[in-house]
């Protein structure tokens, strides 16, 4: 299906190239971050972007394959990824994540 729905539009196909391959280089340098932060937050961070970049990629593969069942998994992983960021943030400041 991918043949089909890009096979008129080449620059599309570039695009799509280039933004994944900028985001793939976004995930191994949070990825580094993640593993060499010297504090805490740097490390939560890191994941905390993690997230948004895999949104990013599952929402490109969605426009590669015309598929939206893709865009309904990213929007999972965006609140997955934002409900864990809010617990991280919980934990470093109150010491706890349940009162």
């Amino acid at each position: 299906m991918t043949d089909n729905l890009l096979l008129g539009l080449p620059v599309l196909v570039w695009a799509l190239d280039f933004a994944s391959a900028c985001v793939v280089l976004a995930l191994l340098l949070c990825g580094w971050r993640l593993l060499r932060g010297p504090e805490l937050t740097d490390r939560v961070l890191a994941l905390d972007t993690i997230y948004v970049n895999v949104v990013a990629l599952v929402v490109l593969q969605g426009l590669r394959e015309g598929n939206g069942l893709l865009f309904e998994a990213a929007l999972i992983i965006a609140l997955l990824g934002f409900v864990s960021t809010v617990a991280l943030a919980r934990y470093l400041s109150r010491g706890d994540v349940l009162e």
